[in-house]
């Protein structure tokens, strides 16, 4: 459920049924209504009615106004009818737009249209029975936190359409290392973290964000500050919750973020790696089981991480399907720029309390019993490019396998992976995550079993096929270094 922090300070959850939020759309004077669902690859899409058009019925056989063959990874044109269900506890008051014209949101579940049900490739469908696995497992709750990382330019331009006359792209910032202009006091390259200041020059900006995060779509936020990389890398941290309100989060974070940049002449980007020679963003993700008021994750007799047997074996399931998961955790052949070596990226599968190197870490800032509910995975191959919704079902999937397999995550590494040698890396038995997003998919391709409970069918093969043509889309384009490199071969 979403939060909302109240006049002392404290967050408290929000719950509204169908007539509260039919009554604060007449009392808002609201006059339209943004239906807002998410395809396959992440991306939100809306489709916009008169606020007239709604009533509680909505909350029940929705709204048939979607034509699914138009959206990718959704449906052929022979079965294009489809149908939006909004959910009342997504819905929030859009802060931008005008009082003569003021417009609220609702995320939607979508529906085969004709009665047929729920439409298998809504990626919130998929979350919602991720969410339904852990509870029938006898779980009463799971929590999600994502660090999201991004990039807030100036101007970012592009030309790949004249393909046969070149391919370019720029970035323009102000805090770019490589900008000159000197009134800013440009960022070095790996050294904005946590910088101040006239340095940091987006500190207004994230504070609009949050201001609007939390007073409009009830969405928590914890800490925020500037990011490792130059040219305005930010981290904006939200509160954890449970997995579909999480998934929801995330996708109205970025809808915020955008539209937040958009209105100051500036561009944010969720590309994992838009900058050669600095810090890609990525979107590390702390999980943990819990069973009413008790963490499954932890165990006080533990004297290394405090971590119980249970999380072990879940985090022994994300180790196992480390490979496969790649394809859908960093779902973008730029997610591949972002994991290698050097960049504090999370290359290799390993796991280890304060290791960031290894692709899993368990936080342990502080110990004891009273600070149980702090105890929780960090899962650090995921980037912001990934669709919320199938990340975290993958994740329960591939958790949730190592528990019911007994899994277990073997020794932790406390040294620098990065550093070892590969002979050493060999007999430490640590495997590496993919280098591209082909083989990504090759691993995905071939280890998918585990996703089935979940992930049906036709969803893991369209999946597959619309990362197949990405790839396509991008091997079979020169690339201008390969100019600099190989034109005077």
């Amino acid at each position: 459920m979403p939060y909302i922090r109240n006049s002392k300070g404290e967050l408290i959850q929000v719950k509204r049924n169908d007539q509260e939020v039919i009554d604060i759309i007449k009392r808002e004077n609201i006059k339209f209504i943004d239906l807002q669902f998410t395809d396959l690859l992440g991306r939100f899409h809306h489709v916009t009615i008169p606020s007239s058009t709604i009533d509680i019925e909505t909350f029940k056989s929705g709204m048939p106004k979607l034509d699914g063959s138009a959206v990718k990874g959704f449906t052929e044109i022979y079965e294009s009818d489809m149908v939006l269900i909004p959910d009342p506890t997504t819905f929030a008051i859009i802060p931008w737009s005008s009082e003569s014209l003021k417009v609220a949101r609702f995320i939607c579940n979508v529906y085969w249209g004709s009665d047929r049900g729920r439409f298998s490739r809504d990626p919130r469908f998929i979350a919602q029975k991720a969410e339904q696995m852990i509870y029938e497992l006898g779980y009463d709750n799971s929590y999600w936190g994502p660090e999201i990382e991004f990039f807030v330019f100036d101007r970012v331009a592009w030309d790949t359409l004249s393909s046969y006359r070149g391919q370019s792209y720029t970035i323009e910032s102000k805090e770019g290392a490589w900008s000159g202009e000197g009134i800013n006091y440009s960022t070095r390259f790996k050294e904005g973290y946590y910088s101040t200041p006239p340095q940091d020059t987006l500190m207004d900006y994230r504070n609009e964000c949050v201001r609007l995060l939390e007073e409009y779509f009830c969405i928590a936020v914890e800490a925020h500050h500037h990011e490792v990389a130059t040219a305005g890398q930010c981290e904006i941290n939200i509160r954890y919750d449970d997995l579909v309100s999480t998934g929801d989060s995330v996708m109205t974070f970025k809808y915020v973020v955008k539209n937040v940049a958009h209105s100051i002449g500036k561009v944010a980007t969720f590309m994992p790696k838009p900058l050669y020679g600095d810090n890609a963003s990525g979107m590390h993700i702390h999980i943990s089981l819990w069973r009413g008021k008790e963490n499954v994750f932890y165990d006080s007799n533990d004297e290394y991480a405090e971590l119980s047997q249970i999380a072990r074996y879940f985090g022994g399931g994300l180790m196992d399907h480390s490979r496969a998961l790649a394809a859908i955790v960093a779902p973008t052949t730029n997610s591949y720029r972002r994991l290698v070596p050097g960049y504090e990226a999370p290359v290799y599968i390993a796991w280890s309390i304060g290791n960031r190197s290894a692709s899993i870490r368990i936080p342990i800032y502080r110990k004891g019993d009273k600070f149980m509910n702090e105890k929780r995975i960090e899962y650090r191959p995921p980037d912001p490019s990934t669709n919320p919704y199938l990340c975290f079902s993958a994740i329960v999937a591939a958790g949730i396998d190592g528990i019911k397999k007994k899994i277990d995550m073997g020794e932790p590494i406390d040294e620098d992976i990065y550093k070892l040698t590969p002979e050493r890396r060999r007999q430490l038995g640590i495997k590496e995550l993919p280098g591209s997003l082909r083989e990504a998919i090759e691993c995905l391709e071939s280890d998918h079993e585990f996703l089935k409970p979940i992930f049906s069918d036709d969803v893991i093969e369209a999946y597959i096929s619309l990362k197949k043509k990405e790839v396509m889309e991008v091997d079979t384009r020169p690339h201008p270094h390969e100019f600099y490199l190989y034109f005077d071969i």
